[in-house]
């Protein structure tokens, strides 16, 4: 497969699963619109704070174009659809969270597609970061150490099966967990997850978060992945958790 039939497969699969038309794709996102640019829409995608290929050479402009406009377009989109005339309509998106149950899947899918997907370019960083001496105790006394807490990490995002996310969440009294979710669950989901928490590092395993420029190397693009983590958001999430 070259290319451009990726590009032009990852474009329709980003709809196709999530039970969309095709109708539902973004257009690239220039502002804090929707794809329809409907300013009664409750909820819509958030600009990127940095370029398409601010990234690189970690993670490369065509797969932030995609990731960001389509992908996540579609799900904002979707969400949008899924709860109008529903009681998840006047409801925040955390709200939401903690209320969905494995019965609500277009909800669950997409709800979880918009936060995820939110959080996690507020976590990336063309700038150099690294983590404060205070959260460097934090993540020594829960693991032993970064490198375990690292190789933690990685191992979640490399033995999570087909799509989903790997997290860093604190629970009960700020204690640090590393955990896995499939497809677009995360650890606000009261109902559904077995370990809850506020997430406060998340890394994206689906392909198209990498498949353009690792191909099938999953291990490759989650070593990669900490060239570019904003440490200071991670701990700003950390002490309002």
């Amino acid at each position: 497969m070259n290319k451009r039939e990726f590009i032009k497969l990852t474009s329709l699969a980003g709809v196709a699963a999530l039970s969309g038309p095709l109708s539902s794709l973004a257009v690239p996102v220039t502002s804090a619109k929707t794809s329809s640019d409907d300013p009664k829409a409750p909820f819509v995608v958030p600009p990127l704070t940095y370029a398409y290929d601010a990234l690189e050479p970690y993670i490369d402009k065509m797969t932030m174009e995609l990731h960001h406009d389509k992908h996540h377009g579609a799900y904002v989109k979707n969400l949008n659809d899924a709860i109008n005339g529903t009681p998840f309509a006047t409801l925040s998106l955390e709200e939401i969270l903690h209320k969905v149950t494995d019965k609500d899947k277009a909800i669950r899918n997409n709800g979880g597609g918009h936060y995820n997907h939110s959080l996690f370019w507020t976590l990336l960083s063309p700038k150099k970061t690294t983590p404060s001496e205070k959260l460097k105790a934090a993540i020594n006394k829960d693991f032993g150490s970064f490198e375990k807490f690292r190789e933690k990490f990685n191992d979640a995002g490399k033995t999570q099966f087909g799509s989903g996310w790997a997290w860093l969440i604190a629970g009960p009294g700020k204690k640090l967990s590393v955990i896995n979710t499939p497809n677009q669950d995360n650890p606000l989901m009261h109902n559904i997850v077995k370990e809850k928490g506020t997430p406060i590092l998340a890394l994206d395993v689906w392909e198209h978060a990498y498949y353009l420029k690792y191909q099938n190397k999953r291990p490759d693009y989650i070593n990669a992945f900490w060239n570019v983590v904003n440490w200071d958001e991670v701990e700003k999430r950390y002490n309002n958790a």
